[in-house]
């Protein structure tokens, strides 16, 4: 079973306690975007096996949104940050190097 901690409250959540949000760092493009970018966003995304940064909500807890790095491959959580993140924090881009030497890096 995945866990999550929460960044804002702490709790570390099972994944029944949480919705998915998908992919982290996205630019998303809405009303006034090219027909091209809108695609790009909502279907053009690469989907590879290893680390990725997701979008998680506390539903059943403090209802807030969160990030959280994790190998889909392994199911292994790196770590969890507040949404408001630009970047995943440099800490936690280590700890990733740190386990993961061939990742090629965000973004």
């Amino acid at each position: 079973m995945l866990i999550l901690t929460c960044p804002y409250c702490g709790v570390a959540a099972e994944e029944t306690e949480l919705a998915p949000g998908y992919e982290a760092h996205l630019a998303r493009f809405g009303p006034g975007s090219s027909d091209e970018e809108f695609e790009a966003y909502m279907f053009a995304r690469k989907n590879p096996k290893g680390v990725h940064f997701e979008r998680w909500r506390h539903a059943f807890g403090c209802g807030k949104w969160f990030l959280a790095a994790r190998d889909t491959a392994t199911l292994e959580v790196f770590g969890t940050y507040p949404a408001q993140s630009k970047e995943p924090p440099a800490e936690l881009v280590e700890k990733i190097k740190a386990k993961r030497p061939d990742w090629k890096g965000f973004k």
